[in-house]
């Protein structure tokens, strides 16, 4: 399986190297090209390799959105994600560290609608770059990543890469009660936890 990755900013370049790291082979994209690419794909050698946006969906699945929020309605032609597994791994923001308001939906639920039949995965978005690079490696309890959605089977994928990377799936539930949990504001957002304190904040 390849994974699709749209933006290779610090957490995309991030998701890239632990992803190729762990056995894995990434077609990566960005606005600017892939003759930007050309350095991160030195760093990654041959397990990764760079396209265009339209290409990365034609050719890579699970595909990763790891492009500003703001950017995600138009990037893609719909009809290349029908049945696809789509990670809405962005964060909505109005402003440094404040949400976007939107009116009690999230930033995920939009997303599976600017794209009908896609199969939206809420996930890798909760964690910052730096210790996303180095936690799934180190001793100890295994941190958690979050998966909301509602389509059991992408989540089920999801979570097989998750664990790939050397942390531990923990299922918020659907598109609109789980990405609440995880998107800025939520109480998951940006908060390290082993998986069972995630299961036991998430149970309580």
């Amino acid at each position: 399986m390849r994974t699709g990755i749209i933006g290779t900013g610090r957490i995309g370049s991030t998701l890239a190297r632990i992803l190729v790291a762990a056995g894995h082979e990434v077609l990566l994209a960005n606005a600017r090209g892939p003759q930007s690419i050309g350095p991160l794909l030195a760093e990654l050698g041959p397990a990764a390799s760079a396209a265009h946006p339209a290409e990365v969906a034609e050719q890579a699945e699970p595909l990763v959105l790891m492009v500003p929020f703001a950017s995600v309605q138009g990037l893609l032609p719909p009809e290349l994600l029908q049945d696809r597994v789509l990670v809405d791994a962005t964060n909505a923001f109005s402003g440094p560290g404040t949400a976007l308001d939107l009116g009690g939906r999230t930033s995920s639920e939009l997303v599976a609608e600017w794209y009908p039949g896609a199969r939206v995965v809420k996930s890798l978005n909760t964690m910052h770059f730096a210790t996303l690079a180095v936690a799934g490696t180190q001793p100890g309890e295994r941190l958690a990543h979050f998966t909301a959605g509602d389509d059991e089977k992408a989540k089920e994928i999801v979570a097989g890469i998750i664990t790939d990377l050397g942390f531990a799936p923990v299922d918020t539930g659907s598109l609109h009660a789980g990405a609440i949990l995880q998107q800025p504001g939520g109480p998951l957002y940006n908060r390290p936890l082993t998986e069972a304190q995630a299961q036991a904040w998430i149970s309580h």
